[in-house]
């Protein structure tokens, strides 16, 4: 139509725990039993061998971030980005600043593996405290102790019924650091999970946090 104007759309990105995430104490008064945070601003590619490429992603890999790849459950921090297992010959590459990004990744694997840009369909959270492994015991089937998993060690299993990437992170402050990758479209649900779980325990929701 002559002289009608085009509207202007903005698009802003939000996290799908914009709504749930609530900063400060849950549940049981008292000191927190408990830490959850949302950490944003990553990226995260998901790289995957191509037929018979294995070797050649791991040596792909190798040059590019100066460790190996890991071949198993584990998760292995490099300068700028830790490699988390994520299925045979699969792994997630975490990072930020976009240094390591799809893009980035491409022409480091073009022969070798096949990327798929994961930064906004997963959701990553961060667990802590004293009672961070007696929470995620009610949601989680496999054994969280420290001696049977240790400081990064992963899996990629479900928790609630929902399937997520976790990994040991290391230690703070002497207590067990836990990190949880969920498909964005499941964050609000587990999240919401996590509360109810941890509420006997008293939870310190913290702000979101950028990614160190």
């Amino acid at each position: 139509m002559e002289g009608a104007s085009v509207a202007e759309f903005s698009w802003e990105t939000r996290s799908p725990l914009d709504r749930a995430l609530v900063a400060g104490p849950h549940g049981a008064s008292g000191d927190a039993g408990v830490s959850l945070t949302e950490i944003r601003n990553f990226d995260l590619v998901q790289v995957m061998a191509r037929r018979g490429k294995a070797a050649e992603m791991a040596e792909a890999a190798k040059a590019r971030f100066g460790v190996a790849a890991p071949e198993t459950p584990n998760a292995v921090g490099a300068p700028d980005a830790t490699l988390i297992w994520s299925g045979p010959d699969q792994f997630f590459v975490l990072s930020k600043g976009g240094k390591h990004a799809a893009g980035a990744l491409a022409q480091a694997f073009a022969t070798s593996a096949s990327l798929s840009d994961q930064s906004h369909a997963r959701v990553l959270i961060g667990i802590s405290g004293a009672k961070a492994r007696a929470m995620l015991a009610k949601l989680a089937s496999i054994d969280l102790h420290a001696e049977a998993f240790a400081i990064g060690e992963a899996a990629a299993t479900s928790m609630d019924h929902t399937s997520v990437t976790l990994w040991r992170g290391n230690d703070r402050d002497g207590l067990a650091v836990f990190n949880v990758l969920v498909f964005a479209t499941f964050a609000e649900s587990l999240w919401h999970t996590m509360l109810d779980s941890g509420a006997e325990y008293g939870i310190e929701i913290g702000h979101s946090e950028e990614m160190a």
